[in-house]
């Protein structure tokens, strides 16, 4: 039997775990979405907040105005990337190979013949 077959048809025979399933894709996107609209809705208050700051110009109203712009700013990237983002996939764990090794590392050290330029 060709070597990737062997692999293969090991693969089959082993069993699948449930705690090893995926979650379910429309959980998933759902979840991705109410993230999404919750960043949004975060930008729509940084927008009206820094309105209102600029309005009333409370201490230090530069300062809270500029934090405003740069959440107007970034929550919209933010919130794409994390929206299209998917979890990591799990990594099956490697099993040991069979027996372990027979030799060690290195070798014994041996002599050497010395060959002398003289």
């Amino acid at each position: 039997m060709p070597h990737g077959r062997r692999e293969r048809v090991k693969r089959r025979n082993q069993p699948v775990l449930i705690t090893d399933a995926a979650e379910d894709p429309e959980r998933e996107i759902r979840r991705r979405e109410i993230r999404y609209v919750a960043m949004m809705l975060t930008r729509a208050l940084c927008l009206v907040g820094g309105a209102f700051i600029v309005v009333q110009k409370p201490p230090l109203w530069g300062l809270w105005a500029s934090l405003c712009v740069v959440g107007m700013v970034v929550l919209p990237w933010l919130a794409v990337i994390l929206a299209n983002d998917r979890p990591p996939r799990k990594r099956a764990a490697v099993p040991p190979r069979p027996g372990g090794p027979d030799q060690p590392a290195l070798p014994a050290a041996r002599e050497h013949p010395v060959i002398d330029q003289d």
